[in-house]
């Protein structure tokens, strides 16, 4: 397995992070950007089925972030894939997109899920991702995937998506506890949406709009303070260093601060949240096996 430069001392996760960024996010003009010649050795691909978003991002082996793509999509609902072929044909889409990119083919990869999916469901993502053309080699936990970016040893990854609220325990770096609830970002826009008369659409995109997130938060906060709850609830007995809050969800204004009061244990968001899973996955994407070679 290949050490990442930032795992070892004076490291720079965030800045690992923020080149991560980069590469996921398109450029002011519109285009990704793209490489100027294809990266040798292997590649580490992570794909990511969110209730709101899948992601795909792919690392190079030493873990240098290459190319990401992501899109909104409802084919997964509470961490269960509900639209086979539609998420089929989206990753097939991103996959093409990240291949042109770095001009080379992608036919493997590791994927995550929420703690408490059934296996039957968790199966489902296999099929997604070997029916969009990569081989499935490795399944991960969300929260587990996560830590193996943000590197905490004592402490709770908690992974809030947009259906699901995963949680890792941690303890001397190995994880002691999962669970997995169903309470996310889209029961934010279910709760603007009922408030406001907005459709779910409407409320999703007003959700994400910075300039209103301040007026909204008096009406998302009882699900902020759910969240707390259901994590001090998993929490009972235990008391951790500190909580992380992970996913798209964790960038609302207010998340942090809302579970530090309801758990009472210190609460913090780290930079880029949307994406720490899906690098995550990919990073666990970690065998280096000569035999196994992308193209």
């Amino acid at each position: 397995m290949t050490t990442l430069k930032w795992q070892t001392a004076g490291a720079d996760p965030e800045g690992w992070l923020s080149r991560a960024e980069k590469v996921i996010h398109l450029n002011p003009d519109g285009r990704a950007p793209s490489l100027t010649a294809p990266p040798e050795g292997n590649l580490r691909v992570g794909v990511d089925l969110g209730t709101a978003y899948t992601v795909l991002v792919v690392l190079d082996e030493a873990g240098n972030p290459l190319a990401g793509e992501y899109q909104f999509a409802q084919v997964v609902r509470d961490g269960l894939v509900v639209d086979f072929f539609g998420a089929v044909n989206l990753l097939k889409t991103l996959k093409d997109k990240a291949e042109r990119r770095i001009g080379r083919p992608l036919t493997r990869a590791a994927s995550g899920y929420p703690p408490g999916v059934p296996r039957a469901e968790v199966r489902a993502t296999t099929h997604v991702v070997e029916a969009a053309g990569m081989v499935c080699e490795r399944l991960v936990a969300e929260p587990e995937a996560a830590n193996q970016v943000l590197g905490i040893h004592n402490g709770v990854v908690v992974d809030v998506g947009g259906g699901t609220t995963g949680i890792a325990v941690l303890e001397n770096g190995k994880v002691v506890y999962t669970a997995d609830e169903a309470t996310g970002g889209t029961h934010f826009s279910l709760v603007i949406a009922g408030a406001t008369g907005l459709s779910f659409d409407q409320a999703e995109a007003l959700k994400k709009t910075t300039s209103e997130q301040a007026g909204l938060f008096p009406l998302v906060r009882p699900v902020m303070e759910k969240v707390g709850t259901i994590i001090a609830r998993h929490l009972r007995g235990s008391a951790p260093e500190s909580i992380t809050l992970v996913g798209g969800t964790a960038l609302f204004p207010g998340m942090a601060e809302v579970v530090q009061q309801v758990t009472g244990i210190p609460t913090r968001v780290p930079a880029h949240p949307m994406f720490i899973t899906p690098l995550g996955i990919a990073l666990s994407d970690n065998d280096t096996d000569p035999r196994r070679q992308d193209g």
